[in-house]
């Protein structure tokens, strides 16, 4: 008599047989993301309110921008790239409102900076351009043509495409002093050069090298902001007033208010704006990766598309800032008398 052999065979379907030992019986179906991972990056959220405030920053920054220069190119020359220029502008209204928006850009962007990393915030802040052109083409009545569309197109394109690409996020900041030290030395260091050979040449490169340095200066004081809100959440006030940060970035806003005020002294705004506007975001860019432990992506696509969208919003403000609405200086102004005893 013969019995029966029963044998077990395993059930393989084309889509298990490579991924997992053959089991018997009922085959569990695993997914392919389980096996191979997410086909797809996770686009990061961008919060909203950050958006909002950073944009409102650069708003009362770029106005504020064209009220100081148009007072300060009626300051007296013998006050360029020293502290008795502040002191003359002090008595003027309209500089004075250009210093109360910008202040109020600063704590707007302070707030954003909260809320989100450097990386994100500094190239929404580098739109500060746009408004200035806008209050710009107000006072002389020029048309945006081309240029301005241009210009507009590739500061707001380069800008979507940086964030899109990099896709900001947090991380672990770095606690080794000497990473912090070396990259805001270098970053104030450069500055210190760069106004030094300003100095010499004040009317030809002058304020362009003027500028960039308070951009590198202004970026800094961003990244320094930062790192004080922090502190003030995790430990209060006292935790804020303990540390060097806040102490630096007055000392750094002082400075830089001096160089940026004396290119907007000898040079029109359309000279000067685009390079403070171009640096500052750049420097911020390299504290927030380089010490505020702010990531970015960095495959080959990414690296790729974050390098096109910063050269983006570099040539997108370099086509407003010449634009023909903004202030070229050559109308002939009245200089105010020295108000400061020599």
């Amino acid at each position: 008599m013969t019995q029966d052999t029963h044998v077990n065979v395993p059930v393989l379907s084309h889509r298990s047989a490579v991924r997992s030992p053959p089991r018997y019986g009922r085959l569990r179906y695993t997914s392919p993301a389980r096996v191979f991972g997410p086909c797809r990056r996770e686009v990061r959220r961008v919060p909203a309110l950050v958006l909002f405030l950073a944009v409102c920053a650069a708003c009362c920054t770029g106005i504020g921008f064209v009220l100081q220069q148009n007072a300060a190119q009626r300051a007296p020359l013998r006050d360029f790239l020293s502290w008795r220029l502040l002191l003359d502008l002090m008595h003027m209204p309209r500089w004075l409102g250009g210093i109360g928006l910008m202040v109020c850009g600063m704590a707007l962007g302070a707030m954003a900076l909260g809320g989100g990393e450097i990386s994100l915030v500094e190239p929404l802040l580098a739109t500060n351009l746009l408004f200035a052109l806008a209050l710009s083409r107000h006072q002389t009545k020029q048309a945006v043509g081309h240029q301005g569309w241009a210009g507009l197109l590739l500061l707001a394109g380069g800008v979507a495409a940086f964030i899109m690409a990099g896709q900001p996020r947090g991380g672990t900041a770095v606690t080794d002093p000497l990473r912090h030290w070396l990259i805001i030395g270098l970053m104030v260091g450069g500055a210190l050069v760069l106004a030094a050979v300003a100095k010499r040449r004040p009317l030809a490169v002058g304020p362009v090298l003027l500028a960039i340095a308070g951009g590198l200066l202004y970026g800094v004081q961003d990244a320094l902001t930062r790192v004080c809100g922090e502190r003030l959440e995790e430990g209060g006030w006292s935790a804020v007033f303990g540390s060097w940060q806040p102490y630096a970035m007055i000392a750094l806003g002082i400075v830089s208010l001096i160089l940026v005020q004396s290119a907007f002294e000898t040079a029109p705004l359309r000279m000067s704006l685009p390079a403070l506007t171009a640096a500052q975001p750049l420097a911020g860019i390299a504290c927030g990766v380089g010490f505020l432990g702010d990531v970015l992506r960095t495959d080959t696509g990414a690296l790729a598309w974050e390098a096109s969208g910063l050269a983006a919003i570099v040539g997108g403000i370099v086509l407003l800032g010449l634009h023909p609405a903004m202030p070229r200086g050559c109308a002939p102004v009245e200089q105010v008398p020295d108000l400061q005893s020599r």
